[in-house]
């Protein structure tokens, strides 16, 4: 009689689980379509300003709202202001001093982060000039002078 018991049990589990593996399942592959399924499908558009931004998001662990709160400064923050609180911060935070080791941290990721924001954007803004200027010179260029006439 126990042992009828049990192999109800262990089969009643079984399907509760499967079910719900089931149920799990679909919910992850509809969050995928719906999310970024099709995003990563195409290889992330790493060309994309967003890419750029996601590619230093997943390499820094860090997104760039998180950095700018960590150091109290905005996205447009002069590089004077940013030294100024990281190196404050720092100070701080240094564990010699009685700080955290780990938000001392966190302020040096945070000033990764922004430093390498700020050299995407220059080098997307000096890749625009390159593309402007050289379409400049070739819409300025003249075509070159006809032959003479060898009558």
């Amino acid at each position: 009689m126990s042992a009828r018991i049990i192999a109800q049990i262990v089969v009643s589990l079984g399907s509760v689980v499967t079910r719900a593996f089931v149920a799990a399942y679909k919910q992850a592959a509809a969050n995928a379509g719906k999310n970024g399924g099709a995003q990563a499908a195409s290889g992330g558009r790493a060309g994309t300003r967003e890419g750029v931004v996601d590619a230093l998001t997943r390499k820094t662990g860090m997104s760039m709202e998180e950095a700018c709160q960590i150091l109290n400064i905005t996205k447009e923050a002069d590089l004077s202001k940013l030294s100024k609180n990281y190196d404050h911060l720092f100070q701080a935070n240094d564990p010699a001093k009685g700080g955290s080791f780990y938000i001392q941290s966190k302020v040096v990721r945070a000033k990764e982060r922004f430093d390498m924001e700020k050299a995407a954007e220059l080098k997307a803004k000096a890749t625009e000039e390159a593309a402007a200027a050289a379409a400049k010179a070739a819409e300025s260029q003249q075509p070159p002078p006809p032959p003479p006439n060898a009558s």
